[in-house]
């Protein structure tokens, strides 16, 4: 009598598709001709993913691990990273690709999730977050803090801030994004207008299991590396020469004596 397969080998054909679904828009760099190795090779990631948490689902478009922009599934719009990207944002030629995405990778985990439970890694590594200003620093001038998370898998978290130790509201969405190796990073922008007792943290808090990283941003005023180096050279310049025109003084001064004999 002929076995039955198993519903979990039925399975394992769209697991292999699960797989590729990120990689399927990626545009693999193109071979550069020895004549021309000035120029670079890029590459644009177009990423799908979904999941069994917060965010659910989520699209993320990058160029050479630049995040360009994330989807709003709700209002079913792309959202720019940055205000430059913005007219790009517009473009919606692409709309049926992505509700068939979504829509495929949403059976997929259904379809998966309860043959697959418990046999695969549910994390990887603790996130890691950063906070550093978009512009230069400048007391009493607008600025926006981002706080960028990496090592990231699943990505299912939750970004927050605090300043001066009290919760922040109104802060707008965690771009979230994939890098190279399945693994992926998040970006959470602040508005504010710096002053010289600013306190800021960003909290990431990994949903899978409730781990909490936090970075603080200070405002300080120390010179940049390359000009506080000019800085010291000039002065040790500045002592050099003024070294030469002492020592030259002093020989003709104590010089005079010994050609009057």
């Amino acid at each position: 009598m002929e076995e039955k397969p198993s519903r979990g080998a039925a399975l394992l054909p769209l697991l292999r598709l699960l797989w590729l679904l990120p990689r399927s828009w990626a545009v693999p760099a193109a071979y550069t001709p020895v004549w021309r190795d000035d120029l670079q090779n890029h590459t644009f990631r177009h990423t799908v993913f979904c999941q069994e948490g917060t965010p659910s689902i989520g699209l993320s478009e990058s160029y050479d691990e630049d995040l360009l922009f994330s989807f709003d599934f709700s209002k079913n719009t792309r959202v720019p990273r940055l205000p430059d990207f913005a007219d790009w944002a517009q473009d919606q030629s692409d709309a049926p690709a992505i509700a068939f995405d979504k829509q495929f990778c949403e059976i997929m985990v259904q379809q998966l999730d309860p043959v697959l439970d418990g046999q695969i890694p549910v994390s990887r590594g603790f996130p890691v977050p950063e906070v550093f200003t978009l512009k230069p620093l400048e007391f009493g001038k607008p600025n926006t803090l981002v706080c960028f998370v990496s090592n990231l898998f699943p990505p299912m978290l939750t970004v927050s801030w605090e300043h001066n130790s009290e919760p922040v509201e109104g802060v707008g969405p965690t771009f979230v994004s994939a890098v190279d190796g399945l693994s992926f990073q998040a970006f959470s922008y602040l508005n504010f207008t710096p002053e010289h007792s600013d306190v800021f943290s960003c909290m990431a808090t990994h949903e899978i299991d409730r781990y909490t990283a936090i970075a603080y941003w200070v405002p300080h005023n120390a010179l940049p590396s390359d000009l506080l180096e000019n800085v010291l050279c000039g002065v040790a310049f500045g002592l050099g020469v003024l070294g030469i025109i002492v020592g030259t003084v002093l020989t003709v001064y104590f010089g005079w004596p010994c050609s009057g004999d």
